[in-house]
């Protein structure tokens, strides 16, 4: 049973006094005339999302980057979150750092902490973040998955594949070059939450993701939620990884070297970037570029829904690839 598997079968539940439940990246509650609650919780496990020696302040930093992603991709803007945090010990040497790469970002973003929880257990982070989305004349501005029409555009936000690009480093599966693992290091421990472009693209965006476990597998999460299919036209992709560009690969020994393969494996089925992947019409390609604009936020268009149900990849000679790219999965 897959992770998803596990949440539609034990815990989606028709929503009653909420406006959307479980399975999207917020719920959405209405709060009062005018305005939708974005929620979102996210949890950070040591030794499963993180390594027992990251720096506790680039921890801070990601527990709530994490959270704020999920807003970004509501479209929605933050407002408050709460913390729960289970500990080995009260290490004050940790718990600074940690606070204030956390408390760091809460003020870049206007996002107050008001509450959570504390006890003693094995290192545990679990961050519920608190947006709000607009209301114009009766209908909802929140992005969601399931709003994708035949004939979108489909747009990548930043760049995506060099989080996953660092965890193979650390797995020692990859041996890059210092420089470019320096800048891998610091996409994988401390993402940009797009959160300035998310509400940029509230009336221009028909749907919304953002990108934690794979490129691919979440887009696969707006084609199911809208009932539709799309081709992904992968000579995009390996532009999409910032780590490519890096001088430093340039003469690089053979054993430094990747396969334009293995580029599109990181960009594809990387995750933990917290890039925003989302469509909309064509006829809204200067408003996407506006929004790209105004949020300093480069896109890239990689792709158009289609009709047909599934995902389809196509190569540079315009072919029908093959090969699936699977996404991260915790019970998988």
């Amino acid at each position: 049973m897959g992770e998803f598997d596990l949440i539609e079968r034990y815990f989606k539940r028709p929503v009653r006094a909420a406006v959307l439940g479980v399975g999207d990246d917020c719920a959405l509650l209405q709060a009062g005339p005018g305005t939708q609650l974005a929620i979102s919780s996210d949890m950070l496990v040591e030794g499963r999302h993180f390594l027992s020696t990251v720096d506790p302040f680039k921890l801070g930093h990601k527990a709530l980057a994490v959270n704020l992603s999920d807003l970004a991709a509501c479209g929605a803007k933050p407002l408050a979150f709460t913390l729960a945090l289970a500990l080995p010990r009260a290490d004050e040497a940790w718990l600074e750092p940690f606070s204030r790469g956390l408390l760091a970002l809460a003020d870049a973003h206007g996002c107050e902490l008001i509450g959570g929880d504390t006890t003693q257990g094995p290192l545990n982070i679990c961050v519920t973040v608190f947006g709000e989305v607009p209301v114009l004349a009766g209908r909802s501005q929140a992005l969601l998955r399931s709003g994708a029409k035949v004939g979108d555009d489909i747009y990548v936000s930043g760049n995506v594949g060099d989080a996953r690009l660092a965890l193979e480093v650390f797995r020692g599966t990859l041996n890059v070059p210092g420089p470019v693992f320096a800048q891998a290091r610091a996409r994988m421990e401390q993402p940009t939450p797009r959160v300035a472009l998310g509400q940029a693209l509230r009336g221009v965006a028909n749907a919304a993701i953002d990108v934690s476990d794979g490129l691919l597998g979440d887009l696969g999460h707006i084609l199911s939620q809208s009932g539709v299919g799309a081709c992904f036209e992968t000579p995009f992709a390996t532009d999409l990884i910032a780590c490519r560009s890096n001088p430093a690969w340039s003469g690089c020994q053979s054993d430094l070297c990747l396969s334009d393969e293995h580029w599109l494996e990181l960009v594809l089925a990387g995750g933990d970037d917290y890039e925003l992947v989302f469509t909309a019409s064509a006829s809204a390609r200067a408003a996407v570029l506006e929004a790209a604009r105004s949020s300093q936020t480069a896109v890239t268009r990689v792709g158009q829904i289609e009709a047909a149900p599934g995902l389809r990849l196509i190569d540079a000679a315009g072919q029908l690839m093959r090969r699936s790219y699977p996404s991260f999965d915790h019970f998988a």
